[in-house]
């Protein structure tokens, strides 16, 4: 498949300047992704009939970045970082509108077919993205917030790596969200970002968090996993219905949710496929939102981290014998355990002991880790083009056991990317039980 080709970079910055003095203190949420890639998400859209002006579009799309950057502005910033006496450090965001950087790339001769189609996700994907690479902590001199319009034959793909010490998902897709609508026209966004981050989560207690400067100096940053494929999996909602009642029944329980449900199913497919020893231990690594558990709840616009990390444990035996109805169970106890006290109690715990995971920590061997949600308003991101065709992650953070969750097109639906094994992804291709939930 062809090469992309770069029709031009540049930054793009608020249109005011209001904000040069401004300074964010990021939380022990923010500082427990320091050490690895950014989020990256992007969304194919048919390439609207009326366009001729390609400059037009382009230029249009810088404008309607610059005003979105005016809610958003710590995006134009830069991270900044204070070294103290007692060889520790502490980083904030400088609101300094240094800028965002913009990418405008053609790749020559594919369609949306040829990312669409095949089984396995195409490796031109990852070109997509800019950015590629750049390990959090680094925004230092990079930009917090890039994207990149890549022009299709028959499409457009709009990609955005952002940083994920200064935003999480809920965050991501809100920026997304309000581009979208500042460019169709609108004066203003849906959902103002609330941008006071550290009272919210931490109270009186005073900024800033010092992580021993070792922690960065000594960060091996690349972290090189086995080679890796990438299939997006389709779940429609009557599928998920039928493995929900099954999981409930099987557990004499009305509680299992959907989602608990569909992850319990894709567990114990890959454990199948992955082919442990009988009495393995394997981890379920799942980011628990804190938003509405907190007391009192934090806004849901919400403009920065606000997750904690919950590992359900499981021995491979468990996983096989058992049903999916225990599996589900096991999930749904941990997801329920996170009370507010509890969350609450973890953000004292992690204020103390602020150590940034690794991409080797996310990767960790016989573990599955889940990312992203199918509640993110996905396809409610309309530039005036219509609904996005398709939704797909760039390269980073990726590792084997790595799962991205997307809304899908349908309402009620979910789609599964998974990143493993060339091995692991041809054995759940064949796995009759796990494809029987598959739409194809």
């Amino acid at each position: 498949m062809a090469k992309i080709r770069l029709l031009s970079t540049s930054m793009v910055q608020a249109t005011t300047d209001k904000v040069t003095d401004e300074r964010i203190e990021l939380t022990q949420c923010d500082l427990k992704l320091l050490l690895v890639d950014a989020i990256q998400k992007g969304l194919l859209f048919l390439k609207p009939k009326s366009l001729e002006d390609q400059n037009s579009l382009i230029q249009h799309l810088k404008t309607s970045l610059s005003r979105t950057l005016d809610c958003f502005n710590p995006l134009a910033g830069r991270l900044a970082t204070v070294e103290h006496d007692d060889n520790t450090v502490s980083f904030f965001i400088d609101c300094n509108n240094a800028g965002a950087q913009f990418v405008h790339a053609a790749a020559d001769g594919v369609t949306m077919a040829d990312i669409l189609q095949p089984v396995y996700v195409p490796p031109i994907l990852h070109s997509f993205f800019p950015l590629n690479g750049l390990l959090n902590y680094e925004a230092v001199s990079k930009p917090l917030l890039a994207v990149q319009v890549t022009e299709l034959v028959d499409g457009i793909f709009v990609g955005c790596t952002m940083n994920h010490a200064a935003v999480d998902g809920t965050s991501f897709w809100n920026f997304f969200n309000s581009w979208s609508e500042i460019h169709r026209g609108l004066d203003h966004v849906s959902k103002t970002p609330v941008l006071e981050r550290w009272s919210l989560l931490n109270g009186s207690i005073s900024p800033p968090i010092r992580l021993p400067l070792s922690i960065i100096k000594n960060n091996p940053g690349s972290f090189i996993p086995s080679p890796l494929q990438e299939r997006v999996f389709h779940f429609t909602k009557g599928k998920i219905a039928m493995l929900k009642a099954k999981a409930n029944a099987e557990a004499a329980t009305t509680s299992i949710s959907s989602l608990q449900s569909l992850l319990a199913h894709i567990w114990r497919a890959t454990t199948r496929a992955r082919l442990f020893e009988h009495d393995k231990e394997i981890d379920l690594r799942i980011f628990i939102g804190l938003r509405a558990r907190l007391q009192p709840p934090l806004p849901e616009s919400y403009f920065g981290n606000a997750i904690v990390s919950g590992i359900v444990t499981l021995r491979t035996r468990e996983i096989l014998e058992q049903g999916l109805g225990f599996v589900a169970l096991e999930v749904n106890k941990v997801v329920s355990s996170y009370t507010k006290n509890k969350v609450t109690d973890a953000l004292a715990s992690v204020l103390k002991n602020p150590s940034p995971l690794t991409k080797a920590d996310l990767g960790r061997i016989h573990s599955l880790a889940i990312s992203s949600s199918p509640r993110h308003n996905v396809y409610g991101t309309d530039f005036g083009w219509g609904r996005p065709v398709a939704v797909r992650s760039g390269p980073g953070n990726k590792f084997d056991g790595k799962l991205t969750l997307f809304p899908g097109l349908e309402e009620g639906s979910m789609d599964v990317e998974f990143s493993v094994l060339p091995e692991t992804l041809k054995a759940l291709g064949n796995d009759l039980e796990f494809m029987d939930a598959v739409t194809i």
